[in-house]
């Protein structure tokens, strides 16, 4: 949770949807995104984790919490936690007065679709017959999904999922900056002309890697078979359906020790943490109550209906983000989540032709190598329900929630997972895609360059280049005895034609 009086200035008044919060006394955490009335100018304010938005006094609403919520569906972006939660503790009659007052205005026709869509209740109120549509995202402050032709409130619905399952994504400067980093573009010219051998080798290569790099997160080193069943299911990542159940079940049962494979999702509540010195337990995120996962996760895959959709414009990242970061909050199994969540990214970016046919972004890689950003990203969204969280711990270290706690899951701002996403994505083009192919060329370059000097086999060849290559382009004298057949003079001709071959390589790579 993030505690406004550490971050606001003493003088400044809450507005919008912090107000909200406050007037109401409601249980739920703050959005990212803090209005503030000051005695000075409009201006923004961004943080590591929010951004303060500032304005001049003249913007005090007029009408209590009707005002509030005017000014919230005016200028912030939405938190359908918040309303749904605000929504229950604002006179219904209050709020249809509201929109019997101004029946046509934008926001008032905005709280009226909200308030129907997430209570299940209706207003006493005619459908609107006439007047502009108007957009229930403002796209200028989110990522909005395909729009759906509501016409009782004239609005076109243009959320990212349903009102079962609704991450948020905020239109941040900078997702508009890797919007305009095209990937897609960068990962085919890398591609392009590469030999299809070459490219067949280096693609095998990066299947591997994700599968070894998504498994060391998780703290496992898998055999062989488990491995290859990974890999195999990376290969066939654009066939999986992530809108049915059972192919779930299939791929878990398929990850995991057969002892843990599950036909259904789970019946027990579970969390992440670790066990202290004194075996005590010490909870890094409690995962949502047994009894709701079915729920949370039947709306999840309704929005990965959405998403998918071809006319769907949502960027694939961003659907990749909110699908894989999604699916690891609700935490549907007991065991293989962190794996499947990984490659729910791969499954989103190909059925979206993100990545270049055939190939794969080692994204579980970029996360391996810098596991705080990653753990940073996670705990945004675990750390901001915490303090709403009742729970019993056993001495058998089994947890029961106390609480009802669907709604935290069920929305969440995924804003920060998604430039996350594209962070790991960019360094895995820049350094896994791009280091693999180029290797591969120097490797394939340089034994050819060795066998133009001694006619030996592949293998034995193949051999002396990795030798040499990785003691900075000379033989060491442990290793001579190896390749005693081999002369002093030879020797010294194929190390300079393997530096040669390393030089063009990089060269080649600034070029």
């Amino acid at each position: 949770m993030t505690d406004h009086k550490d971050h606001k200035d003493k003088h400044a008044i809450p507005v919008g949807l912090w107000a909200i919060i406050d007037q109401l006394g409601l249980k739920v955490p703050y959005p990212n995104v803090h209005s503030e009335l000051v005695a000075g100018a409009r201006k923004t304010r961004i943080t590591d984790t929010q951004t303060h938005e500032q304005y001049p006094k003249v913007y005090q609403p007029a009408d209590g919490i009707i005002g509030q919520l005017r000014f919230a569906l005016r200028y912030e972006p939405l938190d359908m936690g918040v309303y749904k939660a605000a929504f229950k503790k604002i006179e219904k009659r209050e709020l249809e007065r509201w929109v019997q007052s101004e029946p046509n205005g934008i926001f008032a026709r905005r709280a009226w679709y909200l308030y129907e869509l997430l209570t299940g209740e209706t207003f006493d109120l005619q459908d609107l017959t006439s007047g502009p549509y108007i957009d229930l995202l403002d796209q200028d402050l989110h990522i909005a999904g395909s729009a759906h032709r509501i016409r009782r409130q004239r609005i076109f619905d243009n959320l990212l999922g349903n009102k079962d399952y609704c991450p948020l994504i905020r239109r941040t400067e900078k997702l508009q900056a890797d919007f305009k980093n095209d990937h897609t573009e960068r990962a085919q010219a890398l591609v392009s002309g590469v030999d299809p051998a070459v490219l067949k080798r280096a693609v095998h290569y990066l299947f591997t890697k994700e599968t070894k790099s998504s498994f060391a997160i998780e703290g496992e080193a898998p055999g062989k078979d488990r491995t290859e069943r990974f890999v195999a299911a990376l290969i066939r990542a654009e066939r999986f359906d992530p809108t049915r159940k059972e192919p779930f079940i299939q791929l878990q049962n398929s990850i995991v020790d057969a002892r843990y494979a599950q036909h259904d999702w789970r019946d027990t509540q579970v969390y992440v943490g670790e066990t202290l010195p004194d075996y005590s337990a010490q909870v890094h995120f409690v995962c949502p109550r047994p009894q709701d996962v079915g729920s949370l996760m039947d709306g999840w895959m309704q929005m990965m209906n959405q998403l998918l959709d071809p006319q769907n414009t949502v960027h694939p990242v961003c659907a990749a983000a909110a699908a894989a970061f999604g699916f690891v909050f609700v935490h549907p199994f007991i065991d293989g989540n962190g794996r499947i969540h990984r490659f729910l990214v791969h499954n989103v970016l190909a059925k979206r032709t993100f990545t270049p046919k055939g190939v794969l972004f080692p994204v579980s890689a970029a996360m391996l190598r810098d596991m705080t950003a990653y753990d940073r990203a996670l705990e945004a969204f675990s750390g901001s329900i915490q303090p709403f969280l009742q729970y019993n711990m056993n001495t058998e270290h089994q947890m029961t929630v106390l609480n009802d706690t669907v709604d935290f899951y069920r929305y969440f701002d995924a804003t920060l997972q998604t430039e996350y996403l594209f962070a790991c994505i960019d360094d895995t083009i820049s350094r896994d895609l791009k280091t693999e192919l180029e290797f591969l060329k120097f490797f394939d370059t340089a034994v050819k360059s060795v066998m133009e000097i001694v006619d030996m086999p592949n293998q034995r060849a193949a051999l002396l280049v990795r030798l040499i290559h990785q003691n900075k382009g000379r033989l060491s004298k442990s290793k001579r005895q190896i390749f005693s057949e081999l002369t002093d003079e030879e020797i010294g001709r194929i190390e300079s034609a393997i530096r040669t071959a390393n030089d063009e390589t990089a060269l080649e790579s600034t070029t």
